[in-house]
């Protein structure tokens, strides 16, 4: 018996390369730690994943922008119509708001932080994600955390703190606290789009509350670098 065909009958990558192209279709299929080396692979699964219902009517998947070696990651909740279009987070009205937060201390969406969600495909008609397709796509951003290695992680929004960290508390409870999560910081802060809802900028609104977290937020990065 020669040793290539000892080595197809025991070698286990076959069983194990076969299980990871099963992973976009079934959500049962476990995706553990080092599944994936880049963006690129994470987003040729996404692209044609069906793990949960939201594949039969997504355009594109959404993988994230900015920079892949960044030390914060912003976490969002879900891809809405300009993101399904484009195929990238945060390119609405929303995501314009988010650029202009960045500059306000000093950082920049393409070089000083790379942006995510929860969850990679459009719910229809912008509805918040189900349990059931945050569960079935949540591997997919902790392998992205893991390749990323962000030191600060920001959730904005109620939706990206229970996805990631399980925690139902409401974001006008805890945003601005720094919260530890395997041996990162995360602070939970408001979504910009509850910030275009409530455009006041009087001292205790929603606008004056994201300033001061992004000052500790900037302030923090410097302390960290």
């Amino acid at each position: 018996m020669s040793s290539d065909l000892q080595l197809s009958l025991f070698d286990n990558n076959q069983s194990a390369t076969f299980q990871t192209d099963s992973i976009p279709a079934n959500a049962k299929i476990p995706i553990p730690p080092g599944t994936y080396q880049n963006m690129e692979q994470i987003g040729e699964h996404c692209n044609r994943c069906y793990r949960c219902e939201l594949g039969n009517t997504r355009t594109h998947a959404v993988i994230g922008r900015g920079n892949p070696q960044a030390s914060i990651l912003i976490v969002g909740e879900a891809p809405g119509q300009n993101e399904d279009e484009t195929g990238l987070p945060f390119v609405g009205r929303s995501g314009q708001l988010l650029d202009k937060i960045l500059e306000s201390v000093g950082l920049s969406a393409e070089t000083d932080v790379f942006i995510a969600n929860v969850i990679k495909c459009r719910p229809p008609n912008n509805r918040p994600p189900t349990a059931k397709e945050i569960e079935a796509c949540k591997p997919y951003l902790l392998e992205q955390i893991r390749i990323l290695d962000p030191k600060i992680i920001l959730l904005t929004g109620a939706t990206a703190l229970k996805g990631l960290l399980s925690d139902k508390r409401p974001i006008s409870k805890i945003r601005g606290q720094w919260i530890e999560w395997e041996n990162r910081l995360c602070m939970p802060i408001f979504h910009p789009s509850y910030l275009l809802r409530n455009p006041s900028r009087e001292p205790e609104t929603p606008k004056w509350y994201m300033w001061q977290d992004m000052q500790a937020i900037k302030a923090k990065l410097d302390e960290l670098k």
